[in-house]
């Protein structure tokens, strides 16, 4: 299953060993994905204002490539501060790009997607950047403070250098086009959101997780508010008969596989 260890109190143990792949989890739905070859990619992230997020995990200053699942400020919240430091392109579903470059992205950082589309990451060796079908809601509020329709909400599938596969779920309700997920790119590791309310809960995250079939199962999107009720405990006693493993990480983990 691979080592899970505390990447915010203990940065030596951070690396990622040769020929395995690395989660590290920032707290909510923020996550870093380091691939068989060290490339870095961060997924939604939420950072400075992130209140599960350790201090010490909040500045972040190398990335390869920055994806979002969808507009809503709990999962781009640092985009534009990150792009601007690291100079990583940023992966977006097409309006929540221009919406982006709207808002000072640079143009030259753009990379616009769709639902469906598959791009190879800038400089990624053989890295792809897969978009899929989420069921939520998607909406961007720009530093002027007006609120704009950012596209529909994606799920991401990231086929590393070897191609295994991570699948990243954003917000999402349960759907059964999930089982396409499952066989087009059988994912390894699958992140799934389980706070309820706004999400899959525990139970509906727990049916995802067998449909979809990967080897390991990380819960997100959880016990950041208290509008989030769904526990991870829950969600590990519903898979517990169930093929896949579940790592509940907490914020400042990490895990190789």
């Amino acid at each position: 299953m691979g080592e899970v260890v505390d990447i915010s109190r203990n940065k030596k143990k951070s690396h990622t060993p040769d020929g395995l792949a690395k989660i590290d989890f920032f707290g909510h739905s923020t996550t870093l994905v380091t691939s068989e070859k060290g490339k870095r990619i961060i997924i939604d992230p939420w950072l400075s204002e992130n209140p599960s997020c350790p201090d010490d995990l909040k500045n972040v200053s190398e990335i390869d490539a920055i994806i979002l699942t969808h507009g809503h400020s709990d999962h781009c919240a640092s985009v534009l501060e990150l792009a601007e430091k690291t100079k990583a392109p940023v992966y977006a579903i097409f309006e929540l790009a221009n919406l982006l470059g709207e808002d000072g992205l640079s143009e030259a950082q753009i990379e616009p997607m769709g639902k469906g589309g598959t791009v190879s990451m800038r400089n990624g060796d053989g890295i792809k950047i897969h978009l899929t079908t989420a069921v939520h809601s998607s909406s961007y509020t720009k530093k002027d403070g007006s609120t704009h329709y950012a596209g529909e909400p994606c799920g991401v599938v990231i086929e590393l250098e070897s191609g295994r596969t991570v699948y990243h779920a954003g917000d999402t309700a349960l759907f059964n086009d999930m089982s396409l997920i499952s066989e087009k790119f059988d994912p390894e590791v699958a992140l799934l959101p389980i706070g309820d309310r706004f999400t899959m809960g525990p139970l509906d995250a727990a049916r995802a997780a067998q449909i979809i079939k990967p080897k390991i199962t990380i819960p997100i999107h959880f016990a950041t508010f208290d509008l989030l009720s769904g526990d991870s405990k829950d969600f590990e006693k519903y898979l517990i008969h169930s093929e896949t493993n579940v790592v509940s990480l907490k914020p400042g983990e990490s895990l190789s596989f």
